[in-house]
């Protein structure tokens, strides 16, 4: 039985992985979405949850500010990319606020040509992009539209009966047999 082995190594070394899974979680919070591997999705989601929560915590606490600066200095270590911080306190944690974990969502996409590897999309549960697309596109149809004609599709008997196009010899046969 194993017992005390957390995480997993995913055939790199620890400075690799460190740099891994923060490049994904930068992606991720800047994405709102990102495709990789499925284990690499379930490694991300245990390093990103506790940011996020981290976060949120330091948003619900705001009569502190000292402990909104600690916990930025605190994923900044993590994340290195001042950008992607921002985001995660002013745009993220208040749409979190509520939820009392489960941030993120994997959901397998089969496996990769290439290799076989079993494909993951990982994403903030709060951002389903396409779902509030659809909303906005069902709200904006529900709206009256400017009613416009049809346009008429040209076909073949039509462009039949126009003026035939003539090639320059056959106009100046003409211009000869008429004179």
């Amino acid at each position: 039985m194993i017992h005390r082995r957390k995480g997993r190594k995913l055939k790199r070394t620890a400075s690799h992985r460190k740099a891994l899974l923060s490049n994904l979680s930068v992606s991720l919070i800047k994405n709102k979405k990102i495709k990789t591997t499925l284990a690499k999705a379930k490694e991300l989601r245990t390093f990103i949850e506790p940011m996020i929560n981290k976060s949120k915590l330091a948003y619900l606490n705001n009569n502190e500010p000292e402990f909104g600066v600690h916990a930025r200095r605190q994923i900044n270590q993590y994340l290195n990319d001042r950008g992607a911080v921002k985001t995660l306190f002013e745009e993220i944690a208040p749409k979190v606020a509520e939820r009392n974990g489960g941030y993120t969502r994997v959901l397998k996409m089969g496996r990769r040509l290439g290799d076989s590897a079993e494909m993951a999309l990982i994403e903030l549960v709060d951002y389903n992009i396409e779902q509030t697309k659809k909303e906005e596109t069902s709200a904006a149809e529900t709206e009256p539209k400017k009613e416009s004609k049809p346009k008429q599709k040209k076909t073949k008997k039509a462009s039949a009966q126009g003026p035939e196009k003539t090639s320059t010899r056959s106009r100046k046969k003409k211009k000869q047999l008429s004179s």
